[in-house]
């Protein structure tokens, strides 16, 4: 990093975690499992004028890391972001890299969540059975798969790989017990306490995004024009889907390539809307926290910014 960008200034940060996890209740049940847990992360900031660039990226595994592969990610953000290039406004197509799509699944999640169709308050409620999304969006979980995978929920029940959407139709809610009986499904092992002082509620330990095929540099080559976020500042959408995000790290493409970075630059649009007008999935996947995402092009967003 510092030999390609010496006066870049460079933080690094390495971390291995073990826990051990162990349930016992009054009726009897002892189970327990061991888990380690590999980090890194690393930054690269850049001052050039009155002009600041922050660039990150991380990875968290369970058997081994690869800072090489870390480092040339952030590297080529950095080349990347050589110039700068003028905002676009208006509805184009916008490439969320697999670091940043996290943003969607949040929604997603939240909407696949038993007790929020219960209490009515996820978009999906009546749609089970139904296509919600894009057909070439499944999504699932795998208890084996990730850095946070685990054998039991928080009930002693044993977690199971379920497939939530299937080419782009809604299978199943996840649940705990209490909301699995209220919805005549029973748990599928999701129940999970948000601490140690609360019931369990409806959780989800991991989520995959089926991959498609291309690179990201073929995704983008595929884009005659449009947007690229890699880093967002602000919150999520949250279950209603509706959001506004500031562009912390973006690019612009024209004519399948990079021009340069963009700043000032806001995005806004619906989840739901934009998940339905699913352009191309990539087939970069990688772990984002407990998500296992791809880079994906959407449709039906708007770009605001400065020119």
């Amino acid at each position: 990093m510092r030999q390609a960008y010496p006066e870049c200034l460079c933080t690094a940060e390495w971390e291995c975690e073990a826990e051990v996890t162990r349930l016992i209740t009054s009726q009897g049940l002892d189970c327990s499992y061991t888990d380690t847990t590999l980090s890194c992360y690393l930054s690269a900031e850049w001052v050039r004028g009155d002009d600041f660039l922050s660039v990150s990226d991380g990875q968290t595994q369970r058997g081994s890391l690869d800072p090489v592969g870390v480092a040339n990610q952030v590297l080529q953000r950095l080349n990347w972001a050589k110039n700068n290039a003028a905002s676009p406004n208006g509805r184009i197509p916008v490439l969320f890299t697999s670091k940043a799509a996290d943003m969607l699944w949040g929604t997603i999640q939240a909407a696949m969540n038993g007790k929020q169709v219960i209490e009515k308050a996820s978009p999906w409620s009546d749609r089970l059975g139904e296509p919600v999304t894009s057909s070439d969006l499944t999504v699932s979980q795998q208890p084996d798969a990730g850095p946070f995978s685990c054998p039991f929920d928080d009930e002693g029940t044993p977690t199971q790989p379920i497939t939530f959407i299937k080419d782009g139709v809604l299978q199943l809610f996840y649940t705990d017990r209490t909301i699995g009986r209220s919805l005549s499904s029973g748990t599928t092992g999701n129940g999970f306490r948000p601490g140690l002082g609360s019931y369990p509620t409806p959780g989800l330990f991991n989520l995959l995004i089926q991959p498609g095929c291309k690179s990201l540099l073929n995704l983008i080559a595929s884009l005659d024009h449009g947007i690229i976020v890699d880093q967002m500042l602000g919150g999520g959408a949250g279950i209603s889907g509706e959001f506004s995000v500031n562009v912390d790290l973006g690019y612009r493409v024209e004519n399948g390539q990079i021009i340069g970075r963009v700043k000032d630059t806001m995005v806004a649009g619906n989840v739901y809307t934009a998940l339905k007008n699913l352009v191309e999935l990539g087939g970069d996947a990688d772990w984002n926290g407990s998500c296992y995402t791809p880079s994906i092009i959407v449709e039906g967003l708007s770009t605001t910014g400065r020119s």
